[in-house]
């Protein structure tokens, strides 16, 4: 048999990028001296291979989880059933949200040219919720795990679709590698301490890198192009920092100023996502060109009223769980033994009814 080395694609291992940052920031924290070399091989081992972040993070730092590995620890009840219900949580937003979405999602960007502008529409906010729902319900479960064993990991979402401008979205999304851009890339690059120029120099290189970060593809690079221009901005006016706190800290309901904010940031993000879903430039071009037309107007057809309502009840518990690290982490404390125990198990219910299809987490290829 012969193998043509101009067409051999090499198999990658899974999450390789996620544990190469992951060992950098090791080496380079060395570099710094902000660690010292670690000498036990076991910790080091440990380290470097903590199964629940593995193949799709959160991208850990030395500084943060070698203590956590060398000190003496005891199981802890209280956390452990925090982990537990960050697991239970992490299941229902992938197998739920995700896997669902996804089904739908697949169909519509697959058969593009074969649905009206609406329908695609329909598709592009599916494919949000999928990825957000996949993304961060590993990340939930990964969190949850490593609690089991004592250890806290990186937070690494913190409910970015309540975010009012792209740069609260990006202190929100996949943190660990948001922080990991900005701590070895844009403060060494100089960071925002030379001038309105370099801030967007800077800011479009770790954009573009973050882009090529998940896959040598154009569409990746013009997601993170995308993404650089909504966010220059809040980097030209010195806007980026208005939004540190969460969205109606301590009501229930946003203002109508917050529920724009909420609106236009949530769909330039829609609108970026379909150029991380699409298969290539012109599937994503030829996608967003029949979004806009009349067409858009017209009744979608793909119309699933229980995914609607999934999704609307979703939404709902992540907006009352707001405050907290994950969205039942704070908000079942204040309901009766039965009613949180009645709301776990309707949730376990519920994960198992809609656990006919697999789909897989989508960020394993990167």
């Amino acid at each position: 048999m012969q193998v043509n080395p101009w067409t051999l694609k090499v198999i990658l291992p899974v999450g390789i990028s996620f544990y190469t940052f992951h060992g950098l920031s090791y080496v380079i924290d060395i570099y710094k001296d902000r660690i010292k070399a670690e000498k036990n091989f076991v910790d080091y081992s440990v380290f470097v291979s903590f199964f629940p972040l593995l193949v799709a993070g959160p991208i850990e730092r030395a500084t943060h989880l070698l203590p956590q590995i060398q000190k003496k620890r005891t199981f802890d009840y209280s956390k452990a059933v925090d982990g537990l219900r960050q697991i239970l949580w992490g299941l229902f937003k992938k197998v739920v949200i995700a896997d669902q979405c996804a089904e739908y999602a697949n169909m519509i960007f697959n058969n593009s040219a074969d649905y009206s502008g609406s329908t695609l529409l329909v598709g592009a906010i599916f494919f949000t919720f999928q990825i957000y729902g996949d993304f961060s319900g590993y990340s939930d479960i990964a969190l949850g795990t490593a609690r089991l064993f004592g250890i806290d990991l990186l937070r690494n979402f913190a409910f970015p679709y309540f975010s009012r401008d792209i740069a609260e979205f990006w202190r929100r999304w996949h943190i660990s590698l948001s922080t990991w851009f900005r701590d070895y890339l844009y403060i060494p690059l100089g960071g925002s301490k030379s001038g309105t120029w370099m801030k967007i120099r800077n800011t479009f290189t770790i954009f573009l890198v973050s882009g090529f970060w998940h896959g040598a593809n154009w569409t990746f690079i013009v997601w993170g192009f995308l993404n650089a221009l909504y966010i220059m901005p809040s980097i030209i006016f010195n806007t980026n920092r208005n939004n540190l706190n969460i969205v109606a800290q301590g009501k229930y309901l946003p203002t109508i100023k917050e529920v724009f904010q909420i609106g236009v940031t949530f769909g330039l993000t829609v609108f970026a996502w379909i150029f991380f879903r699409a298969n290539n430039i012109e599937h994503a071009i030829s996608y967003i060109s029949d979004i806009f037309s009349s067409s858009l107007f017209s009744i979608p057809k793909i119309l699933p009223k229980t995914l609607f309502l999934l999704i609307s009840i979703f939404w709902l518990i992540e907006w009352f769980g707001r405050a907290g690290q994950f969205a039942i982490e704070k908000i079942n404390f204040k309901l009766p033994k039965i009613l949180r125990w009645g709301f776990y198990y309707i949730i376990v219910f519920v994960i198992f009814y809609f656990s006919g299809k697999e789909q897989h987490f989508i960020y394993f290829q990167f």
